[in-house]
Protein backbone atom coordinates (compact mmCIF):
# COMPACT_ATOMS: atom_id res chain seq x y z
CA UNK A 1 0.00 0.00 0.00
CA UNK A 2 3.12 2.43 1.09
CA UNK A 3 4.86 1.59 -2.58
CA UNK A 4 1.86 2.45 -4.50
CA UNK A 5 0.92 5.27 -3.21
CA UNK A 6 4.86 6.81 -3.44
CA UNK A 7 4.09 5.60 -7.00
CA UNK A 8 1.13 7.56 -7.52
CA UNK A 9 2.52 10.74 -5.47
CA UNK A 10 5.37 10.31 -7.64
CA UNK A 11 3.22 10.65 -11.16
CA UNK A 12 1.87 13.57 -9.58
CA UNK A 13 5.13 15.62 -8.76
CA UNK A 14 6.79 14.69 -12.60
CA UNK A 15 3.45 15.95 -14.08
CA UNK A 16 3.05 19.28 -11.96
CA UNK A 17 6.81 19.66 -12.91
CA UNK A 18 6.00 19.67 -16.71
CA UNK A 19 7.69 16.35 -17.64
CA UNK A 20 6.36 14.96 -20.14
CA UNK A 21 3.83 11.65 -20.96
CA UNK A 22 4.56 9.42 -23.55
CA UNK A 23 2.14 8.94 -26.20
CA UNK A 24 1.64 7.81 -29.94
CA UNK A 25 1.26 9.52 -33.18
CA UNK A 26 0.31 6.93 -36.45
CA UNK A 27 1.58 6.61 -39.44
CA UNK A 28 -0.19 5.14 -42.55
CA UNK A 29 1.74 3.50 -45.74
CA UNK A 30 -0.02 1.63 -48.65
CA UNK A 31 1.63 -1.20 -51.13
CA UNK A 32 -0.52 -1.87 -54.08
CA UNK A 33 0.15 -5.40 -55.58
CA UNK A 34 -1.58 -8.34 -57.81
CA UNK A 35 -2.26 -11.48 -57.12
CA UNK A 36 -0.29 -14.21 -59.53
CA UNK A 37 -3.46 -14.87 -61.18
CA UNK A 38 -4.33 -11.14 -61.58
CA UNK A 39 -5.31 -11.04 -65.27
CA UNK A 40 -2.80 -7.31 -65.56
CA UNK A 41 -0.25 -10.68 -65.38
CA UNK A 42 -1.67 -12.22 -68.19
CA UNK A 43 -1.31 -9.89 -71.01
CA UNK A 44 -0.35 -6.51 -69.72
CA UNK A 45 3.68 -7.08 -68.27
CA UNK A 46 5.17 -4.27 -68.81
CA UNK A 47 2.40 -2.12 -69.83
CA UNK A 48 1.55 1.54 -67.98
CA UNK A 49 -1.49 2.41 -66.20
CA UNK A 50 -3.04 4.18 -63.32
CA UNK A 51 -4.80 3.96 -60.01
CA UNK A 52 -6.66 6.02 -57.67
CA UNK A 53 -8.06 4.72 -54.81
CA UNK A 54 -10.72 6.24 -51.48
CA UNK A 55 -9.36 5.64 -47.84
CA UNK A 56 -11.76 5.92 -45.30
CA UNK A 57 -10.06 6.88 -42.00
CA UNK A 58 -11.01 8.31 -38.79
CA UNK A 59 -8.36 8.98 -36.06
CA UNK A 60 -9.97 10.58 -32.72
CA UNK A 61 -8.49 11.57 -29.42
CA UNK A 62 -8.55 14.14 -26.83
CA UNK A 63 -5.83 16.00 -28.56
CA UNK A 64 -6.08 15.36 -31.93
CA UNK A 65 -9.03 14.60 -34.45
CA UNK A 66 -9.32 13.71 -38.30
CA UNK A 67 -12.07 11.89 -40.05
CA UNK A 68 -12.25 11.79 -44.04
CA UNK A 69 -11.44 10.34 -46.95
CA UNK A 70 -7.92 10.28 -48.63
CA UNK A 71 -7.59 10.04 -52.16
CA UNK A 72 -4.01 8.83 -53.14
CA UNK A 73 -3.57 8.14 -56.89
CA UNK A 74 -0.96 6.71 -58.79
CA UNK A 75 0.00 7.52 -62.30
CA UNK A 76 3.04 6.10 -64.60
CA UNK A 77 2.47 2.57 -63.10
CA UNK A 78 4.49 -0.12 -65.16
CA UNK A 79 3.28 -3.64 -64.75
CA UNK A 80 6.23 -5.84 -63.61
CA UNK A 81 7.48 -8.46 -65.28
CA UNK A 82 7.53 -10.75 -62.58
CA UNK A 83 4.89 -12.23 -60.08
CA UNK A 84 5.61 -11.06 -56.15
CA UNK A 85 6.43 -6.96 -57.23
CA UNK A 86 4.42 -3.92 -56.19
CA UNK A 87 2.79 -1.94 -58.83
CA UNK A 88 2.82 0.29 -56.03
CA UNK A 89 5.85 0.49 -54.07
CA UNK A 90 5.29 0.94 -50.44
CA UNK A 91 3.89 5.09 -49.82
CA UNK A 92 3.25 7.30 -46.84
CA UNK A 93 -0.47 8.12 -47.58
CA UNK A 94 -1.43 10.01 -43.71
CA UNK A 95 0.93 10.94 -40.59
CA UNK A 96 -0.60 12.21 -37.86
CA UNK A 97 1.08 15.10 -36.91
CA UNK A 98 0.27 16.01 -32.69
CA UNK A 99 1.12 13.33 -30.67
CA UNK A 100 -1.86 12.09 -28.45
CA UNK A 101 -2.47 9.56 -25.53
CA UNK A 102 -2.69 6.17 -26.67
CA UNK A 103 -5.94 5.32 -27.48
CA UNK A 104 -6.36 2.63 -29.92
CA UNK A 105 -5.44 2.51 -34.07
CA UNK A 106 -6.79 4.93 -36.38
CA UNK A 107 -10.22 2.82 -38.16
CA UNK A 108 -9.41 2.85 -42.15
CA UNK A 109 -10.99 1.21 -44.83
CA UNK A 110 -9.97 0.86 -48.73
CA UNK A 111 -13.93 1.88 -50.42
CA UNK A 112 -12.87 2.54 -53.82
CA UNK A 113 -10.13 1.18 -56.08
CA UNK A 114 -9.77 2.52 -59.89
CA UNK A 115 -7.58 2.02 -62.85
CA UNK A 116 -6.96 1.63 -66.24
CA UNK A 117 -3.65 -0.51 -67.59
CA UNK A 118 -2.73 -1.25 -71.26
CA UNK A 119 -3.92 0.67 -74.50
CA UNK A 120 -6.09 0.37 -77.12
CA UNK A 121 -7.74 -3.34 -77.68
CA UNK A 122 -5.47 -4.51 -74.69
CA UNK A 123 -6.65 -2.53 -72.27
CA UNK A 124 -8.38 -3.41 -68.44
CA UNK A 125 -10.52 -0.83 -67.05
CA UNK A 126 -10.50 -2.00 -63.19
CA UNK A 127 -13.59 -0.10 -60.84
CA UNK A 128 -13.40 -1.79 -57.34
CA UNK A 129 -16.18 -0.49 -54.71
CA UNK A 130 -17.34 -2.08 -51.21
CA UNK A 131 -20.34 -3.73 -51.20
CA UNK A 132 -23.63 -1.86 -49.33
CA UNK A 133 -26.80 -2.79 -47.53
CA UNK A 134 -29.74 -2.35 -49.78
CA UNK A 135 -27.64 -2.68 -53.07
CA UNK A 136 -26.70 -5.37 -55.76
CA UNK A 137 -23.04 -6.97 -54.91
CA UNK A 138 -20.66 -4.98 -57.47
CA UNK A 139 -19.02 -6.95 -60.28
CA UNK A 140 -15.41 -6.46 -58.93
CA UNK A 141 -16.23 -6.28 -55.24
CA UNK A 142 -13.75 -4.70 -53.15
CA UNK A 143 -13.31 -6.47 -49.57
CA UNK A 144 -11.59 -4.36 -46.79
CA UNK A 145 -10.64 -4.99 -43.66
CA UNK A 146 -8.42 -7.77 -44.26
CA UNK A 147 -5.56 -8.68 -40.95
CA UNK A 148 -2.45 -9.19 -41.82
CA UNK A 149 -0.23 -10.51 -39.77
CA UNK A 150 2.15 -7.72 -37.30
CA UNK A 151 5.10 -7.20 -38.96
CA UNK A 152 8.53 -4.67 -38.92
CA UNK A 153 10.34 -2.74 -41.64
CA UNK A 154 12.33 -0.14 -42.33
CA UNK A 155 10.02 2.23 -41.22
CA UNK A 156 9.51 0.37 -37.77
CA UNK A 157 6.66 -2.06 -36.24
CA UNK A 158 3.49 -2.02 -38.19
CA UNK A 159 -0.22 -3.69 -38.14
CA UNK A 160 -0.80 -4.38 -42.03
CA UNK A 161 -4.41 -4.57 -43.08
CA UNK A 162 -5.16 -5.38 -46.48
CA UNK A 163 -8.32 -4.79 -48.84
CA UNK A 164 -8.56 -7.20 -52.54
CA UNK A 165 -10.44 -7.23 -54.98
CA UNK A 166 -12.07 -10.05 -56.49
CA UNK A 167 -12.33 -9.93 -60.12
CA UNK A 168 -8.87 -7.92 -60.88
CA UNK A 169 -7.34 -9.87 -58.52
CA UNK A 170 -5.37 -6.44 -56.64
CA UNK A 171 -4.23 -6.23 -53.10
CA UNK A 172 -3.59 -2.30 -51.19
CA UNK A 173 -1.89 -3.34 -48.25
CA UNK A 174 -1.91 -0.29 -45.48
CA UNK A 175 0.79 -0.45 -42.54
CA UNK A 176 -0.32 1.49 -39.65
CA UNK A 177 2.59 2.24 -37.98
CA UNK A 178 2.88 3.72 -33.98
CA UNK A 179 5.44 6.13 -33.27
CA UNK A 180 6.11 6.94 -29.46
CA UNK A 181 6.53 10.80 -28.94
CA UNK A 182 6.01 13.23 -25.57
CA UNK A 183 3.06 14.85 -25.09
Amino acid sequence: MLIVAAVTSGLGIGTALGQNTLGVRHRIDMVVSAEPNSSIFQNLRGAKGTLSLTVRLSANSRESRFFGMLHPSFSDIVVPDRVGQPLVKQTKIWEEVTCHQRRGLPKVTVTQLAGRFGEGDDKIEISAINRHIGLLVPPDELTPGIKLEPGSDDGGSFLGIRAQTRDSRLNVDLKIYPIDCFF
